[in-house]
């Protein structure tokens, strides 16, 4: 397993993200989506891990993680991780390496920042063109932020400390035009 440059800590919010090596898609299918939805539902409890926010896109994913236990967050990622790229490779009858290297993991610890960044993993569908509407992509916690969606995967809790109303928290993600080197960044991210 490769060394991290962050150490996992209870408490603490990280932004883990990978894409697909050699840029393909890390999902082909629903099922693979809702496959990999399950396993993160499967390893919270386990592992002790609340999911703040998350994003699966077509060959990359953003989640926003909260190490609740002394388990550090590095063995949930390869619990779910692992189980994903073999069930992956068994589907389409393929081997090796699903993702371009190791999760990218960094440590978020200003208040703003974290809200910054669950705006733009919810906006990212919309910015890569996907979508018109962050609501419309189901591969996000966003329906779930605003109140339309009853999922597990969202610390409720972290919503609605920071957010009143589920109203407040789409004008902050809808309402928000992010400067223009950040949507191209956005767009060579997506990797379409």
């Amino acid at each position: 397993m490769a060394r991290r440059n962050v150490a996992f800590a209870p408490g603490e919010y990280y932004h883990v993200y990978n894409r697909g090596a050699n840029r393909d898609r890390i999902f082909r299918s629903d099922d693979n989506y809702r496959f990999l939805l399950e396993r993160i539902k499967a390893c919270t409890h386990d592992w002790q891990v609340g999911v703040v926010a998350y994003c699966l896109m077509p060959n990359h994913y953003h989640l926003i993680l909260r190490q609740d236990g002394e388990r550090p967050i590095g063995g949930f990622m390869q619990a779910v991780f692992n189980s994903y790229t073999k069930a992956f490779n068994k589907m389409y009858e393929r081997s090796g390496t699903l993702f371009e290297g190791p999760y990218r993991a960094i440590l978020i610890s200003d208040e703003a920042y974290v809200l910054h960044l669950c705006r733009y993993i919810h906006r990212n569908p919309v910015e890569a063109g996907l979508v018109e509407r962050p609501e419309d992509w189901p591969y996000s916690n966003y329906l779930e932020w605003i109140g339309k969606r009853g999922g597990t995967l969202v610390d409720r809790d972290f919503v609605a400390a920071r957010f009143e109303q589920p109203e407040a928290y789409a004008r902050f993600v809808t309402e928000y035009v992010p400067p223009a080197h950040v949507q191209d960044s956005v767009r060579q991210l997506s990797f379409e």
